[in-house]
């Protein structure tokens, strides 16, 4: 995020605060705009609590991986007020949805308390304790997980307003996963970047994976030329920039 503005920047900035006294604007929204008037000025910046989700939950999974390449290309250039973190959906211990109530149908404040069943309860403050979200995903079948799907149907307003980008993976790229997905961050009223990064993989990355630890040198050196790396990042410019 860069220092400094030009004047048209800062007349667009000012058009934009000034719409901020009247409009009576969600927390949220507040501190985005927050974030995009201090990378024009040299004031301290609030902090801004990014996940970046992994999407399967299949053993083996080569997800986990990518998530932390993922990861280490934004920990590299994101400013000191942005907190990246991996939130794996594996982890969750989410059974297909079982909550009774309609999330949209819950106090939008604070529907944490109102779900019967402890996990959704567990998963919900977690959510919310999230500004924005990157979701790195497979493609199954022209489509997400269902284990990601699942996961983002449990709540409701823990996602709403927020910003979101998408990573997807396949033989292919992912492309129609990407795609499905901006959907279902649409129904949330979620924000998404428009940049949505492709990445394509070879049928021995997950073999190759587990025995080194990490993605091979071979396979980023790919990623590299074809541009994948500078669309994570420009993505990532996008995200910390959305105006709800």
């Amino acid at each position: 995020m860069r220092r400094g503005g030009s004047i048209q920047e800062m007349k667009g900035f000012s058009n934009v605060t000034s719409k901020c006294t009247t409009d009576k604007r969600q927390p949220r929204e507040k501190k985005l705009q927050e974030i995009l008037y201090h990378s024009i000025t040299t004031s301290p910046m609030p902090l801004l609590n990014i996940a970046l989700v992994t999407c399967s939950t299949r053993n083996p999974r080569v997800n986990p991986f990518i998530t932390s390449y993922v990861h280490s290309i934004l920990a590299a250039i994101a400013p000191d007020h942005i907190t990246l973190q991996i939130l794996d959906i594996a982890e969750q211990s989410l059974p297909l949805y079982d909550e009774p109530a309609i999330p949209s149908q819950l106090p939008a404040t604070d529907p944490t308390p109102y779900y019967q069943q402890e996990h959704t309860r567990q998963w919900s403050a977690k959510v919310r304790a999230y500004d924005a979200f990157v979701f790195v995903t497979p493609q199954y079948n022209w489509s997400v997980p269902a284990s990601l799907k699942n996961a983002l149907d449990y709540l409701f307003y823990e996602w709403k307003g927020k910003p979101a980008a998408i990573v997807s993976y396949g033989g292919h790229g992912g492309n129609k996963a990407a795609d499905h997905l901006r959907g279902i961050l649409g129904g949330l009223r979620m924000k998404a970047a428009a940049t949505a990064p492709a990445l394509t993989i070879p049928s021995s990355i997950l073999g190759d994976s587990l025995e080194q630890g990490r993605i091979p040198d071979e396979q980023i050196k790919v990623w590299q030329e074809s541009g994948a790396e500078e669309a994570i990042r420009q993505m990532f410019r996008e995200l910390i920039h959305l105006d709800a």
